[in-house]
């Protein structure tokens, strides 16, 4: 005979074999709802919740002694053929795994259950699937589905006209439709953007993957691809080896070429990465990507072999490249590290768009942090040259460069003493040799008088001591001395000062003016050119470095002598957060025997080059800032650097960019730079557009172009690239090989991406 209960939040709990139902069954009230059982002493109200079972960790599958727990508005209970019937809200868990439905049926000898109307089926990941009627057995784990939707992670999007459940982590589907865009929202009916079509599939969900076979791909419901064959990951899926997607393309030097990668899962802290690439007109090429974590750091590396054929003024003969990097912690203070970068030729880098670079670095560090107030590293260099004018025998080692620094704490005056070293010693096949120690001691006070005026008193003291041979090679070329060593000392005494106006400008702002002096005092350092130079070679004088007590960035050129700096600052501040800003300056020094400085630096004279800096703001989405070196005699251009930005609230962005600089002695080729930049970008919805020129008005010719466009939203990537550069080969007076790049690339978000290459 049938019991019925009803009520809100009934709970039940109904174990593997049955046994808790028909325990709890005998306390099922026979009267209305209303009516309540009496309740003995140390018993729970006839009708009261079971206790249900200790839920499972997340996204632990349940276990085969779990009990099954329900609640719903009504159940009904038949002893005789121990049925279970629940309906209204029905919602049935086992773990974490939930099953929700309109009426739910279980049958104790069979351990059948039955779900029907608006079932939803909740794993343990998140994952939702949507039936009409689903039948389970085996602890939920086994059952067929009915009109089988599925919400599964990261958007995607199932359904398939019927599925069969086994052993609770595969599903196999009939007439399947897959696909992570979102519905129209004016027409919910219409084809998305893109979507899968398969006669069958399998989801699983042990290895997160899903498998169709015999699908079609269509674009907004017209087919454009089949495979026999796809598979890809089902939600969150772990790290698992396979294939990726691959590159197409065509290009001048490879003919058509094809890059299937290859995804190794070596384990849980390591993965390699293998790209085998077979071309028409090349040798096959083979690229690697490995990547490994500790507890204490971590490293990685890239690299290929293959074969250049010679044409195009490449070289013949086996190639290839390794970029690596590694970061280790050894304790709170320490780490260390190391950056390995080797390449056959730059034309390789180019050819295989592995990175076109000019000059590789290897490097080995340690380096320790104490706080802000101390730092100190140990590291060896080397480096390569990539390019046909380089003569790698001229490029130094390095083997030890050690540099160390400690600053106090402000005294009781509230000055900051500041000592570091910097040590190294630098070896060349062919050139100079030079080993150093060098030490900087540096003193700093401010000082705030009563009218507002800034003081501020500076003192460094400068000690060197080298060795070196070949003095008289690349990069001195000293006249004076070849082998031996020498000691330099300099010491540098300042006091600067600068008293900044500020006026209310009302409803308009504030204004600010500022004179700055400064007066510079030292011993006349000499003639230098007994000294070898590694560090100050390149030189550039602007209002960055205007009032720097050495000029120079490094330590063996050492500016000396007396001199007084000067700069006039003027500010305007905004109320909507703009700004007008100005500073122009120079320096004079008292003696007038040049310096260490070249000609053309602008410090050779007793009167400098005049120094400025321009910036204009105003509204925070236009910008434009300048910065200049004009000549003392007649304000000729000695240095330009010009740039705008402007950011429009329609999503649009503009670049504009002007830079002159001179012809530098230390840079081959000799010759000014004179270019013009322009760049836009602009986005509406979901398309993006960009494009970018430089032009070498020097030589009368583009530098390069690149122009690029896509369009991304929730689940569909398009996008196109075109770069064309017209740098020249000083070697060859021609242009480097795969100097014209154009890509496309496709992605199908959760399935993969396909690009398409062309040099």
């Amino acid at each position: 005979m049938p019991k019925t209960l009803a009520g809100l939040g009934t709970l039940f709990s109904l174990a593997s074999a049955g046994q808790a139902l028909a325990q709890a069954s005998p306390t099922l009230p026979i009267e209305t709802p209303r009516s309540v059982a009496p309740v003995l002493p140390g018993q729970p109200p006839a009708g009261a919740a079971a206790p249900a079972a200790a839920p499972a960790a997340p996204g632990a599958p349940p276990t085969q002694d779990q009990p099954v727990t329900f609640t719903a508005e009504e159940v009904e209970y038949d002893q005789n053929r121990a049925l279970v019937v629940a309906r209204g809200h029905v919602e049935a868990w086992q773990g974490n795994r939930v099953l929700r439905a309109d009426e739910f049926t279980y049958d104790r000898n069979t351990g059948v259950a039955t779900a029907r109307g608006n079932v939803q089926l909740i794993e343990a990941d998140g994952q939702v699937v949507f039936a009409e009627s689903v039948e389970l057995r085996n602890q939920f784990k086994d059952g067929v589905l009915e009109g089988l939707r599925g919400l599964l992670a990261q958007n995607g999007r199932v359904a398939a006209a019927g599925a069969r459940r086994t052993d609770g982590n595969f599903f196999d589907l009939s007439r399947v439709v897959y696909s992570a865009c979102d519905p129209c929202q004016t027409d919910p009916l219409a084809p998305p953007v893109w979507q899968l079509r398969a006669r069958t599939a399998t989801l699983d969900q042990v290895s997160r993957q899903a498998r169709y076979r015999d699908a079609v791909v269509e674009f907004g419901g017209v087919p454009l691809f089949w495979t026999p064959y796809l598979q890809h990951p089902a939600g969150s899926a772990p790290r698992q080896s396979g294939f990726l997607s691959p590159t197409f393309g065509i290009t001048n030097y490879l003919g058509g070429f094809v890059e299937t990668p290859y995804y190794w899962a070596i384990d849980e802290h390591q993965d390699l990465v293998l790209r085998p690439q077979i071309a028409t007109s090349a040798a096959p090429n083979l690229g690697l990507e490995y990547r490994r974590r500790f507890n204490f750091g971590e490293i990685s590396a890239e690299g290929s072999v293959g074969y250049l054929n010679g044409e195009q003024n490449t070289p013949e003969g086996p190639a290839g490249h390794v970029f690596s990097r590694g970061r280790f912690a050894i304790d709170e203070n320490w780490r260390a590290g190391f950056d390995y970068n080797w390449a056959s030729s730059e034309d390789y880098l180019r050819i295989y768009r592995y990175g076109a670079r000019r000059l590789l670095n290897q490097v080995a560090y340690t380096e320790g942090f104490w706080g802000t107030d101390a730092y100190a590293r140990i590291d060896g260099r080397a480096f390569q040259g990539l390019r046909s004018t380089d003569n790698n025998s001229q490029i130094p080692y390095v083997l030890p460069n050690i540099y160390g620094d400690w600053r106090s704490q402000p005294d009781s005056l509230g000055g900051i003493f500041t000592i570091d070293t910097w040590n190294f010693a630098v070896f060349r096949e062919e050139g100079t040799s030079t080993q150093r120690v060098a030490t900087r001691l540096h003193y700093a006070v401010p000082y705030t008088d009563g009218a507002g005026g800034v003081w501020t008193a500076r003192m460094q003291s400068d000690l060197q001591a080298y060795n070196y041979t070949d003095l008289a090679l690349a990069p001195n070329y000293s006249t004076s001395a070849n082998n031996g060593g020498i000691g330099t000392a300099n010491i540098r005494a300042a006091l600067d000062w600068r008293m900044p106006f500020v006026r209310s400008a009302g409803e308009y702002g504030q204004q600010v003016i500022e004179p700055r002096v400064q007066f510079v005092g030292g011993p006349l350092t000499g003639n230098q050119s007994s000294v070898p130079n590694e560090d100050s070679i390149d030189f550039e004088f602007t209002d960055a470095n205007l009032f720097s007590l050495n000029r120079f960035y490094g330590r063996d050129r050492q500016e000396g002598g007396t001199r007084f700096d000067y700069a006039l600052r003027g500010a305007w501040y905004f109320p909507n957060g703009g700004m007008l800003e100005g500073l122009a300056g120079a320096s004079y020094r008292i003696q007038n025997d040049g310096g260490p400085f070249y000609e053309g630096s602008g410090l050779t004279n007793r009167a400098s080059d005049y120094v400025a800096r321009a910036r204009l703001m105003p509204v925070s989405w236009l910008e434009f800032l300048g910065r200049g070196r004009f000549a003392q005699e007649d304000g000729s251009v000695q240095f330009m650097d010009l740039s705008t930005t402007a950011s429009f609230e329609t999503r649009t962005s503009v670049t504009a960019g002007y830079l002159y600089t001179p012809a530098m002695p230390y840079l081959t080729p000799v010759q000014p730079r004179n270019e013009v930049v322009v760049g836009v970008n602009q986005q509406i919805g979901h398309w993006r557009f960009g494009a970018l020129a430089r032009y070498d008005i020097e030589l009368n010719r583009p530098v390069v172009i690149t122009a690029s466009a896509g369009y991304e939203d929730e689940c569909f990537l398009l996008e196109a690239r075109f770069l064309k550069s017209f740098a020249e080969d000083p070697g060859t007076n021609s242009l480097y090989p795969a100097n014209t790049v154009l890509l496309f690339r496709i992605g199908l978000k959760t399935i993969g991406d396909v690009g398409f290459r062309a040099i």
